[in-house]
């Protein structure tokens, strides 16, 4: 597959991204080499990786906690002194080996320690492959407030290496694919077509659109890199989504949902907003709701539980002036920004995303 290039970096495919990745450690004088991984890709990825490394430099690996609950402020601060008592300078480099908490945090951690140390992401989720890992958003959680802390700035290269799907469980592969099917539905109607009939994919159809999904995702960031305006579009599903996924982190009668899991729900519930507001056509919202959900389980959300989630709405990163604002649909690939949403339309998609 072709490298990807933005702005200011590309990102690379398969073995091509470590034929990149090994001339570009060969051509600077990095002083030393930080791999951050969690305690899943530390087994499952990390000697993949390891193995594609054609360096002399010294090389030091920082584990973290694997999971959400653990992409904050004191993950940040285990993973500064770490760096500190092993010497890392100003000419370090840092590769996070993971998927999106590890692109993330690690991203972050790079931008902030001594002013900031050169990095480069290595997605292992396809979530990552597809979201996390590109564009530059690099930040952490404030206690189950998504990403309420961070910077945009992006690392100095992307790998994807599609082998380390293998290493995923069934219910990560499926939260991944809910980002590109998003990628279809504020994009590319032809796009948001190639996964109706997910059972006839294949493995190669897998990676080519991988590497669509990230051509669309760097298409909009290029556009619109500190999020004024198109970049938004990026958010359709995630107004609700981040907040249901919030709310579930922080009770500990529920099972924590992953970020496609509820992102799914998020965008049901916004087809359906789309529907009543914009005149989203009633067919499409139909399929929308049947092709999730047949990827998704139905997750069971209380009508009690529904003023809490809408009270972390305010928490958005999208809202300006006081104003909750979502991204909707006009049609499949004609999406809106900026959309006010009364909490009465809100409950009834709740409503529709039970029935």
């Amino acid at each position: 597959m072709t490298s990807i290039t933005t702005n200011s970096y590309a990102v690379h495919f398969n073995a091509k991204g470590y034929k990149e990745l090994n001339n570009y450690l060969k051509n600077n004088h990095f002083s030393k080499l930080f791999i951050i991984v969690d305690t899943n890709t530390h087994v499952h990825c990390l000697p993949r990786f390891i193995s594609k490394l054609e360096t002399d430099l010294t090389c030091e690996i920082i584990e973290i906690d694997a999971g959400e609950a653990h992409k904050n402020i004191d993950t940040c601060v285990g993973v500064w002194n770490a760096l500190s008592e092993l010497g890392a300078d100003r000419k370090s480099l840092i590769i996070n080996v993971g998927g999106g908490v590890v692109t993330d945090l690690g991203g972050f951690v790079a931008c902030t320690f001594k002013r900031g140390l050169k990095y480069i992401n290595v997605p292992t989720s396809l979530l990552s492959m597809v979201d996390a890992s590109v564009g530059g958003k690099t930040g952490i959680d404030l206690g189950p407030l998504k990403n309420q802390v961070g910077v945009i700035s992006s690392g100095d290269m992307v790998i994807v290496d599609t082998g380390f799907l293998d290493t995923l469980p069934q219910n990560h592969l499926k939260s991944g694919l809910a980002e590109m099917l998003k990628h279809g539905l504020i994009y590319d109607r032809e796009y948001w077509n190639k996964f109706l009939n997910l059972n006839t994919l294949t493995l190669d159809d897998l990676d080519a659109l991988i590497h669509q999904s990230v051509e669309i995702k760097n298409h909009v960031v290029t556009e619109d890199p500190n999020e004024h305006g198109l970049r938004k579009t990026l958010n359709f599903g995630h107004t609700l989504g981040h907040a249901i996924e919030s709310y579930f982190l922080s009770q500990t009668d529920k099972e924590e949902l992953l970020h496609g899991e509820a992102i799914a729900i998020g965008m049901i519930m916004e087809a359906y907003i789309s529907s009543h507001l914009l005149g989203f056509p009633k067919d499409d919202l139909k399929t929308i709701k049947e092709t999730f959900l047949k990827i998704f389980k139905r997750v069971t959300i209380e009508a009690s539980d529904h003023n809490a989630i809408i009270d972390l709405l305010k928490y958005d990163k999208k809202n300006e002036h006081g104003n909750i604002n979502f991204v909707l649909l006009q049609r499949i690939g004609m999406p809106k920004i900026d959309c006010l949403v009364e909490n009465e339309l809100i409950i009834k998609a709740f409503d529709y995303y039970r029935s």
